[in-house]
């Protein structure tokens, strides 16, 4: 049995190979891979395995941004620390997943169920955009809590104009304050609108209506000015250059 799990977490990769191992589940492991790139590079450069591990949350972006360059026919188990409302769309599509930490007698439910029937694990690109139309109506929300000196306050989401992490602090700007979240950006980003916001790089979140300009820049990147930006730069990394113009034009 062939297996690929794309997982930017070390130590959740090493706990899946564990408690695979202690299920006496016989398995070849091809690759971790770690980002969305990388795993768009190899699905497209190698054969299909039996079976893929993969979680949401990648160093890169979400792993269902896999699926809009390359298609595959593998059965698919994803895992997740996403929360129960997230919970309810994977159900609702019938989707197989397995919430983090994993659980032994979660993994050894999922691998019968793919022993069963892989054909139940298969996506398809009609179930694949149900799911994620669920994920965002169960996500999304228009307000966010941010610290105000000894206390706390409420912003609207649609008043963000950008959201960068700095020496891991989250940080969200509007155009009359710098806000502290207390939250990551990974947490952040499947509760944005995917059609206002778009994670440029691993650091930052820009919202469509603040770019102000776009200008090409080394190495295939681009660059973009953005209002109250001051000093910092916001770059389009590489890797994420054609979904940002993917993006731009919906």
């Amino acid at each position: 049995m062939q297996i690929l799990i794309i997982e930017d977490e070390a130590r959740a990769a090493n706990q899946l190979q564990t408690l695979l191992g202690s299920l006496d589940f016989e398995f070849e492991l091809l690759e971790i891979i770690d980002s969305v790139e990388e795993s768009v590079t190899w699905l497209q450069k190698n054969e299909s395995p039996d079976l893929i591990f993969m979680d949401i949350q990648l160093a890169d972006g979400l792993s269902f941004e896999i699926f809009q360059t390359v298609e595959t026919d593998c059965p698919i188990i994803f895992t997740t620390a996403f929360d129960q409302y997230a919970i309810r769309a994977f159900k609702l599509n019938s989707i197989d997943y397995l919430l983090k930490p994993i659980q032994e007698a979660d993994l050894s439910h999922a691998l019968q169920k793919f022993n069963r029937s892989k054909k139940e694990l298969t996506l398809t690109n009609k179930i694949l955009q149900s799911f994620m139309s669920d994920l965002q109506r169960s996500k999304l929300r228009d307000g966010i809590l941010v610290k105000d000196g000894d206390g706390f306050i409420q912003i609207r989401i649609s008043e963000l104009l950008y959201i960068y992490s700095e020496e891991s602090i989250t940080f969200g700007v509007t155009a009359n304050k710098r806000v502290i979240i207390d939250e990551t950006l990974d947490q952040l980003l499947p509760t944005l609108d995917p059609k206002e916001f778009f994670q440029i790089n691993r650091g930052q979140i820009i919202a469509k209506s603040s770019i102000q300009k776009i200008d090409k820049y080394f190495n295939h990147r681009l660059k973009l000015l953005l209002p109250k930006a001051g000093e910092k730069e916001f770059v389009v990394s590489r890797q994420k250059t054609n979904a940002f113009k993917s993006w731009l034009n919906q």
